[in-house]
Formats: C-alpha cells, sequence, structure tokens
C-alpha cells in the first residue's frame, strides 16, 4: 500500500481524531466539523489509500488492520508537521525581532554605532541587532534588494522616492592626494582647480552617487576624468598611494584614508556631504525600524 501525494494533513488529522476516539461523533466535535463532513473525509482517504480503515457496525467504530498500520506513521507525520511549523514560527519570530544595519563604511564619527544600538536595546532589550557590510557596487547599503533594513548611507540614492531617512551628520568634501601631489602642500583647493586630475571613482552601479563623489555638480558640464574605479576604502587608499587619481572623501572619513602615504585638503566650489540613516518606506512603520531611527535621532541631537 502506498500513500498518494494527495492525501493532505487535514485527512491525517480527522483520521486519527476518529481511530483515539472511536467515534464519529466526538471525533467531529473534537475536529469542529460536522459528522456528515468528517465522514464524507475519512470516506475519501479510504478511497485514496484503496483500503478500509474503520469497521463501522452496530456496536460501534473499530480500526482495522490497515486503520491500526497507518496509525503509528500518521501521528509521526502530524508530529513532524507541527514540529516543522514550530520551527518556522521561531524562525519568523526572530526575523522580526532582528534588525539588520546595512553600510558601506564604518559610521565612526565619535562612537555614533555603540550609542544608537546602546539606546536602542535599551528600549528593545528583547531584539538582536545584526551589522553587514556592503560593498560600494550597492549605493543602498543593501536596502534596494530587502538584505537590510535600515543602512547607513550617503546622500543621494538611487531610486530615491523608495526610501525616507533621517540624517545623521553633514559635512563638507575635502580633496584626498597622495602626498607627494603638487596641490598636497596647499591649505585648501578651489575644485575649478582640478578639471584635468583623474579622479577616483565609484563602480557605475553607484549611479547618482558616483556623479555626486565626482562633483560632477560643481564641473559645469565638464566630464572628468577617471583614473580607476574603487569599491571599498581599502581599494581608495591603494590608488591613492599608487598615484591612480585624487578623490573627494567626507571629513569624517578621513581618519580612514590618511594612514601614511596620503593626505586631505579643504576644497572650496563644493556643497556639503549628507551622511544618512535610511529605510524603505514601506517597512516605516515596524516597530524595530521606528525604534531604530529614533535611537538615531536622540543620538545626533536631531529630535
Amino acid at each position: 500500500m502506498a500513500m498518494t501525494t494527495d492525501v493532505h494533513g487535514r485527512d491525517l488529522r480527522y483520521f486519527v481524531a476518529v481511530a483515539e476516539e472511536l467515534h464519529f461523533t466526538r471525533a467531529a466535535e473534537r475536529m469542529y466539523v460536522s459528522q456528515p463532513a468528517l465522514s464524507k473525509q475519512i470516506r475519501a482517504l479510504e478511497r485514496q489509500l484503496g483500503v478500509k480503515l474503520f469497521r463501522r457496525d452496530t456496536q460501534g467504530v473499530e480500526l482495522t488492520a490497515a486503520g491500526s498500520a497507518l496509525l503509528p506513521h500518521a501521528r509521526r507525520v502530524l508530529d513532524a508537521w507541527e514540529a516543522g511549523a514550530a520551527a518556522v514560527a521561531q524562525a519568523r519570530e526572530a526575523e522580526r525581532s532582528t534588525l539588520r544595519v546595512g553600510m558601506s563604511t564604518s559610521p565612526g564619527r565619535g562612537g555614533l554605532l555603540p550609542a544608537i544600538r546602546s539606546r536602542f536595546t535599551a528600549a528593545h532589550p528583547e531584539a538582536a541587532v545584526r551589522l553587514r557590510q556592503i560593498t560600494w557596487d550597492d549605493p543602498t547599503a543593501g536596502l534596494a534588494e530587502g538584505d537590510t533594513d535600515v543602512a547607513f548611507v550617503w546622500l543621494p540614492l538611487p531610486d530615491q522616492e523608495r526610501y525616507a531617512w533621517t540624517v545623521v551628520v553633514e559635512e563638507r568634501r575635502l580633496l584626498a592626494l597622495p602626498d607627494g601631489h603638487p596641490l598636497a602642500g596647499r591649505t585648501e583647493v578651489d575644485f575649478a582647480e582640478l578639471a584635468d586630475e583623474p579622479f577616483l571613482a565609484l563602480p557605475r552601479s553607484a549611479g547618482r552617487l558616483r556623479d555626486f563623489w565626482l562633483g560632477v555638480d560643481a564641473r559645469d558640464g565638464g566630464a572628468p576624468r577617471i583614473g580607476a574605479e574603487v569599491a571599498s576604502t581599502e581599494e581608495t587608499y591603494e590608488a591613492l598611494v599608487g598615484g591612480l587619481g585624487v578623490c573627494l572623501i567626507a571629513e569624517g572619513n578621513a581618519p580612514l584614508i590618511t594612514l601614511g602615504g596620503v593626505t586631505t585638503r579643504p576644497v572650496t566650489g563644493l556643497g556639503p556631504t549628507r551622511y544618512a540613516l535610511a529605510w524603505r518606506r514601506e517597512e516605516g512603520r515596524r516597530p524595530l525600524v521606528r525604534a531604530y531611527a529614533e535611537a538615531c535621532r536622540q543620538v545626533t541631537g536631531r529630535v
């Protein structure tokens, strides 16, 4: 005898109820269905299996040999399904109580991240925070693909209407260049002087953010010269030391770049950067997202 794939868990639950009660009416009451409906499902199960599972007579109901053989297996199937459903529920609950925080560069900036986390966990001690480092290929730091729930990002974002954010800090853009560069001895540099300099660029997938860090908004229509593409802080440092080009960086990221052989200088003629905590608009009502954003506002004084 082979159980067909058409047998549903509901059919097995009905079967086990009748087998344990040995009474169709009591079994129906236990399963919150009518007795005729229960009998109909049992007959359908018997047709599918090609055997009688119960013997019905004036004395009552008893299991047939086939029914007795099926009972322990049916119980195991139902127990396994309940265990599986419980595991899924547990995983779902864990997912709901986990906040995935994305970033391309560590926020740094005077212990910003630990301070936000401390306030957040004080309000939600049951929640787990998972940090995810995302390469610069994705300017949304995982938000676009749903890999993160909130993310520290630089504005502007691609498809900006999809997201909401709170600005963490505004900083001026600095020029990073090798120590031996002719402009390294200057106290500040006018961006117009850099029109012919090769620049380090983010990957093309960064879209509007690539243009922002190339200073396209201040080039009066002129196209930037690209010396190399970089996708991380480490690649940026190596490209600078290797003389492949200069680049613009946020003032708060200067300590990540000036590790020896690289210097930064103030650059005029450019607007500031905006570093933000962002999330997908449809997630804005999720309690953990709202709580993390609120903790961020409290720490940064932007309440």
